[in-house]
């Protein structure tokens, strides 16, 4: 099994008690890494984690699953960090995928408007199909769609199935995957 500083030479060389990093190479992804992180970003370590994901793209790993499973919280200053490595990857011909996105931190992506900048998968699994092109067809050319809020008749960008709430009237709706649209309770 690799370790972090296998992939990455001199990744563990710096640390962070607030997060942790496990490396993992995606073998039949071309250049892909699976990053699981645990514990959370904020002011006080959004350069720390800045740094480490930059040593992770610099060693040639541009397609990324970040597992956020075990991550508690994104502050906006993660946010940024997130964003700011997204663009990078993007423009060496790579992608970030986000995975089992905690609901508290979905909101807040959900909130800000990250969603329709970010792929967001609910399951590692899906990241791997989606990296791989394995991903069902039917549900990535169904998205995104344009959905009409419930409550209030505002039309929406819905980038996937999911938990959304509406910028006008602050209602939560979902969207099912096949585009069906309810007023969550």
């Amino acid at each position: 099994m690799d370790t972090n500083d296998s992939l990455v030479p001199g990744f563990d060389s710096e640390k962070d008690d607030s997060i942790q990093f496990s490396l993992q190479k995606i073998s039949n992804v071309e250049k892909g890494c699976l990053i699981s992180l645990y514990g959370f970003v904020d002011t006080y370590n959004s350069t720390f984690f800045q740094n480490q994901m930059t040593k992770i793209i610099t060693a040639g790993f541009v397609n990324l699953i970040i597992d956020c499973s075990m991550v508690t919280t994104i502050a906006s200053t993660g946010l940024g960090v997130l964003t700011n490595l997204l663009k990078m990857v993007r423009a060496m011909g790579g992608n970030i995928i986000l995975a089992e996105v905690q609901d508290n931190i979905y909101d807040t992506f959900e909130l800000l408007g990250f969603v329709q900048f970010f792929n967001i998968k609910p399951t590692v699994d899906e990241a791997f199909a989606y990296l791989t092109g394995k991903a069902k067809t039917e549900t990535l050319s169904s998205f995104p769609k344009i959905v009409t809020c419930p409550s209030c008749g505002k039309n929406l960008k819905a980038p996937h199935a999911g938990r959304f709430r509406c910028l006008e009237c602050r209602s939560v709706i979902m969207v099912t995957e096949t585009g069906f649209v309810s007023k969550e309770s």
